[in-house]
């Protein structure tokens, strides 16, 4: 009886030490618990995925759109599970370096038991909590949470990064679409042409070799045809990829990527890059939390104090009548580190002070290199407009002009077969240089907003992309 008494009295005494250290922790784990509570709407959705239901995807069919895809590789895609996991895992680390270190408890059974006035000491419980420097826990949840912070941005770093993907993959798939489309017309274009030489020729106004190169133009067609419907499949697998799915599975030709010019300066890009790029974000707190490190590893100099209580368990005196016989003595106990070995702590200190400069300097350097690709690929993003003026509003109009011209000064004889084919072939070129202008004006504004982190104001409808004469078949469905 007398030891489970000894034994409750030293679980209370443990009781009470952990209620303090509890205290002490409370403005940290609530801290923490309002970071956590912040998480994004995605993780209950995790949740619910991991109790049995799944999302339900998006139906990739022919009237899908690109916001579909989008939204198909946001729930579908596992490089941005992983980098949610990886933002989740971050928030998880604050409220553990912010809580106090375990209380301990300690034992002793005295082999020989010490003699004393009032009886033999036999055996001793204690507990003991350790209560770092002032402010050390909160430095450490700083160092945490910028860390949480920054992986958050990774996180906005990578579906930028996936919906880029998504988009790149898309628009390339659009454009393969829209050439084969190009193609398939001009292919009937020569079926046409070659039909007017034969007739041509059989009323002797041309010579065979005008029939036969009709013939030639015709198999270069089908040669180029077939290579670019051999593309689908790789670039169908490419799509299915960013998207999360089987790269065997078939998708549909995309219906529409629309002209979408912007009205924005190059000064406005880049203030947008400096404030809103998730990549330099994530690399600012970084920063934050480095120079968090440093502080925190100063306070290495400063010591770590111990707090406890023990009790002796006491028999009783060997002589009768001893006053305080039996008597268990509690202890109260402290103790402290003693920071003596300066240097260690100094290096401490210079290794947190060069971390935080490196993370200055990375910063530093990624925004640069940041500001260089936006210059590059807005240059890339206007060359392609340009073409696309060019091209969709004087060459392709012209060059159908000069076709219908051609064919029209052949049948009375005023030009050559040879002028005829030239005429075609420059129409092919500049039909599939205009689709390509669109393709690569949609993938460099893609480019530009997983560059800024932000949607980019579009311009005023201007006129459409898509002209009668270029009217894109194979988007119409997979028939010939």
């Amino acid at each position: 009886m007398r030891h489970a008494i000894l034994i409750g009295g030293a679980v209370v005494l443990g009781s009470v030490l952990v209620l303090a250290a509890g205290c002490v922790s409370v403005p940290q784990q609530r801290a923490a618990g309002e970071a956590a509570a912040s998480i994004h709407q995605r993780y209950l959705d995790r949740q619910a995925s991991e109790s049995g239901s799944r999302h339900e995807l998006p139906d990739l069919t022919d009237p899908s759109h690109l916001p579909d895809y989008l939204a198909y590789a946001a729930l579908n895609n596992p490089g941005l599970e992983a980098a949610f996991s990886r933002w989740k895992a971050a928030l998880e680390r604050v409220p553990q370096v912010r809580s106090l270190p375990d209380p301990r408890f300690n034992y002793r059974y005295f082999i020989r038991e010490v003699e004393t006035r009032v009886g033999p000491q036999r055996q001793a419980f204690g507990v003991a909590q350790a209560f770092p420097w002032f402010g050390k826990l909160e430095l450490a949840g700083g160092v945490a949470a910028e860390a949480a912070r920054a992986a958050r941005a990774q996180y906005e770093v990578k579906k930028l990064a996936v919906f880029h993907r998504v988009k790149d993959a898309y628009y390339e798939y659009h454009y393969l679409a829209r050439a084969i489309g190009v193609i398939r017309d001009n292919r009937d274009l020569v079926i046409h042409l070659e039909s007017v030489a034969r007739t041509r020729y059989k009323a002797a106004a041309i010579g065979h070799h005008d029939v036969i190169r009709a013939q030639v133009e015709l198999g270069k067609l089908d040669d180029r045809l077939r290579s670019l419907e051999e593309l689908r499949d790789p670039l169908t697998a490419r799509l299915n990829a960013a998207l999360g799915r089987d790269v065997s599975l078939p998708l549909p030709w995309p219906k529409e990527a629309p002209y979408e010019p912007v009205a924005v300066t190059d000064d406005q890009i880049l203030a947008w890059l400096r404030d809103a790029s998730p990549e330099l974000e994530a690399l600012g707190h970084e920063v934050a939390g480095s120079r968090k490190a440093i502080d925190l590893a100063k306070k290495d100099y400063y010591p770590d104090v111990t707090l406890g209580f023990e009790y002796v368990d006491t028999a009783g005196a060997v002589r009768p009548g001893v006053g305080d016989s039996g008597t268990d003595p509690v202890v109260a106990t402290m103790s402290v580190n003693i920071p003596v070995w300066a240097e260690k702590y100094a290096a401490g200190v210079r290794e947190a002070e060069a971390r935080h400069w490196a993370a200055l300097k990375d910063k530093a350097d990624r925004e640069h290199t940041l500001s260089g690709e936006v210059k590059m690929v807005l240059y890339r993003f206007r060359d392609a407009a340009r073409k696309i003026n060019l091209y969709r509003d004087t060459l392709v109009p012209k060059a159908t002009e000069s076709i219908k011209a051609t064919e029209a000064a052949f049948r009375t004889g005023k030009a050559t077969f040879t002028d005829l084919v030239d005429a075609q072939r420059v129409l092919l070129e500049f039909a599939l240089a205009k689709e390509r202008a669109l393709a690569d004006h949609a993938q460099r504004l893609a480019e530009l907003e997983r560059l800024v982190g932000r949607t980019i104001p579009r311009a005023p409808a201007g006129p459409a992309a898509d002209k009668p004469e270029t009217k894109n078949r194979s988007s119409e469905g997979d028939k010939p």
